[in-house]
């Protein structure tokens, strides 16, 4: 498979998906916030949820790939099972050889390779191994419920990685609890068949030291790069990611325009108040619209230190040049207050582009869906009073692979 994503509203052909599962389950009202959660989904509604999703694209000629059950595949290699689960565990923070050598024996003795990936998604209690621990840590730590922490926000698969052109931006995340979630795209793109032949350029590594995130990272044309300055994604890392895609011939992209955002768990990412619906039509969140403050970054000359210039104006004038046409904006709630803050918080500007002027939005953003389809939007509509509540929408929950050129 030949990675190819060159627009946000290209048709799309190809998408990473993850079905949420008991990772979900393993969430308790004491550690949403370690885990970045706000409620506690009801699982098996969650999973119709997304199935729903799943099927809307299917019906659309999409492809749906799961990323579990990639990864899988990858492992059916004895050598790197061993090696992912190894490199799993010490990002886990699985100290001691004692207690890596305890959950390593643990997870080869599973079934199969699906279960591994399973068991190292959902968390591993201490109650399912033979856990005696006896040291300080184990002492202070001995009411903690898990030995190997759960990954709850995995189906937000928008954030690991982002496929840029060819290739992808493999992200280094902001929170040490999301960081494992990087390994299993690491390891897909890096060893599934269907990548292990195409030497797939990537624009940023996991291993880098600042952090940014895929939610950041828009694709507006084959040309130019939106991304945020966000929560989740570090001036320095716009920088080092601009660099890279500067020098590499494999990459057109020519100017990455920077927005800066607050910084916020309403404005968690770039894609959370503005995403692209059509050629030249975004939805975004009201506080958002300007004046802004974004920088134009492009290569210096020479190919030496990058050109950056501030410009500070309205959403519309910054993006007007690159649209190549006058941009129109669809505010999420129509603007009024209430309705805009209230659906703003269901991801109310988060959709997902299938192919020019037709998006999934989820259902109960019935506002703003309204309004979409008012101005010659088409939309598809998903059920979401489960999965919305890990605050992320359509756009958050799927990675496009290919899509065709604009």
């Amino acid at each position: 498979m030949k990675l190819s994503v060159y627009s946000e509203i290209g048709n799309l052909k190809s998408v990473l998906l993850h079905r949420p599962s008991h990772e979900i389950e393993n969430l308790t009202p004491a550690l949403l916030e370690r885990l970045l959660f706000d409620d506690i989904p009801y699982l098996k509604v969650a999973q119709e949820e997304h199935d729903a999703f799943a099927e809307i694209l299917r019906n659309q000629g999409v492809e749906v790939l799961y990323l579990a059950d990639m990864v899988a595949t990858v492992l059916e290699d004895g050598a790197l099972c061993k090696k992912f689960i190894h490199e799993f565990l010490a990002e886990a923070d699985i100290k001691t050889s004692g207690r890596q050598d305890l959950l390593m024996n643990y997870l080869l003795s599973l079934k199969d390779k699906k279960a591994i990936v399973d068991k190292l998604i959902s968390g591993i209690q201490k109650t399912e191994v033979d856990f005696k621990g006896k040291d300080l840590e184990d002492e202070v730590s001995r009411d903690y419920p898990f030995i190997c922490d759960p990954l709850p926000n995995l189906y937000f698969t928008r954030d690991p990685f982002a496929t840029i052109g060819c290739g992808i931006s493999l992200n280094h995340m902001r929170t040490e609890t999301r960081r494992r979630e990087t390994l299993f795209s690491k390891y897909i793109f890096e060893y599934h068949p269907l990548f292990v032949d195409q030497e797939v350029p990537f624009w940023y590594r996991r291993e880098n030291s600042t952090s940014i995130e895929g939610g950041d990272v828009l694709v507006l044309n084959e040309k130019t790069l939106c991304v945020g300055i966000s929560q989740r994604t570090q001036a320095e890392s716009i920088e080092r990611l601009a660099n890279r895609l500067f020098q590499s011939d494999m990459s057109h992209v020519e100017t990455i325009l920077a927005f800066h955002i607050p910084s916020s768990r309403a404005f968690m990412h770039l894609d959370t108040v503005f995403t692209q619906v059509d050629h030249s039509i975004f939805t975004v969140h009201g506080e958002i619209e300007g004046p802004l403050s974004v920088y134009k970054i492009t290569k210096g000359n020479g190919g030496g230190a990058l050109n950056i210039e501030k410009q500070v104006d309205t959403l519309e004038k910054i993006l007007q040049p690159y649209c190549r046409t006058e941009v129109k904006l669809i505010r999420c709630g129509g603007g009024d207050r209430i309705i805009s803050a209230r659906e703003q918080w269901n991801d109310g500007s988060n959709t997902l582009a299938i192919r020019p002027g037709e998006v999934i939005v989820y259902a109960r953003n019935y506002v703003t869906n309204q309004i979409l389809e008012d101005n010659g939007i088409k939309v598809h509509v998903m059920p979401s009073s489960e999965l919305s509540r890990g605050r992320g929408g359509p756009r958050c929950m799927s990675m496009p692979l290919i899509r065709d050129k604009i």
